[in-house]
């Protein structure tokens, strides 16, 4: 059957296009009409916006996934990386070239992740394959301590988990999104131990530090960037004049407070 996913290569495709769109822009916006050269243009603010819609599809991902109503992860993938890349050029757009000023921020945050997905894909997942198939050589065997202290944590997570979700078993049970908004005290609670039980097995020490730190250091850079975009649309929304520093507010705003 044929894959429908998008294949290494595909991938590797669509990013280095992506690239490339980028580093013509730059090289061939002295030729395009002023409009597009500077920052806070109607042309360029619609660019920063179409860019930040596109930019929310990976969230909604996120949102669905951990909310369990991702019926086709597949498809959502895709998305994903389409309209992050789609987004990432619009973005880079938006910046008007002006790398030197806070905002330009964020655009190295998107360039730092999608290396890091790409990465992930194409050889990350290749390295996470082959742990599934294999013995992990630096598992070891828990002193009495750890033992003693890794059965009373299961017991708590049992006990923890037969509020959470009864039906559910300690084994394969990860806390997501409904289990946050129903109960979040024992949801929160339940991370914790599980957290903590990851720590005493030792499970980050068992594979690469690449393979062990790739997820967390790609969900800290999207949250990060959404951080970023959020301070960054209240600032020109509401302080136009601070932003704008003197100069003519040629964007949307509600407020020019700080001019």
């Amino acid at each position: 059957m044929a894959r429908k996913d998008l294949s290494d290569k595909r991938l590797l495709t669509f990013t280095a296009a992506a690239a490339a769109a980028i580093v013509l822009w730059f090289l061939g916006r002295g030729l395009l009409s002023e409009a597009w050269r500077v920052p806070g243009s109607p042309e360029l603010y619609l660019a920063g916006v179409a860019g930040v819609i596109l930019l929310l599809v990976p969230v909604a991902f996120v949102i669905a996934k951990r909310g369990g109503s991702g019926a086709n992860p597949v498809n959502w993938f895709n998305a994903h990386v389409l309209c992050s890349l789609a987004g990432m050029v619009l973005i880079a757009i938006h910046s008007g070239g002006f790398l030197r000023r806070p905002p330009a921020l964020l655009l190295l945050a998107l360039l730092a992740l999608a290396a890091l997905g790409v990465w992930a894909r194409v050889r990350g997942s290749k390295r996470i394959a082959a742990t599934f198939a294999s013995k992990a050589p630096a598992f070891r065997v828990p002193d009495a301590a750890t033992r003693e202290r890794l059965r009373a944590l299961i017991t708590e997570k049992r006990a923890l988990l037969a509020q959470l979700d009864p039906q559910a078993n300690e084994g394969t049970f990860s806390v997501n999104l409904p289990h946050v908004i129903r109960s979040p005290r024992l949801a929160l609670a339940y991370r914790k131990l599980a957290r903590e039980e990851t720590r005493l097995l030792g499970t980050r020490g068992a594979v690469s530090a690449q393979q062990a730190w790739w997820r967390p250091l790609h969900m800290a850079l999207a949250w990060l960037f959404v951080l970023g975009v959020v301070i960054h649309v209240i600032t020109v929304t509401f302080f136009a004049g601070y932003v704008a520093d003197g100069g003519p507010i040629t964007w949307w705003h509600l407020r020019a407070w700080g001019g």
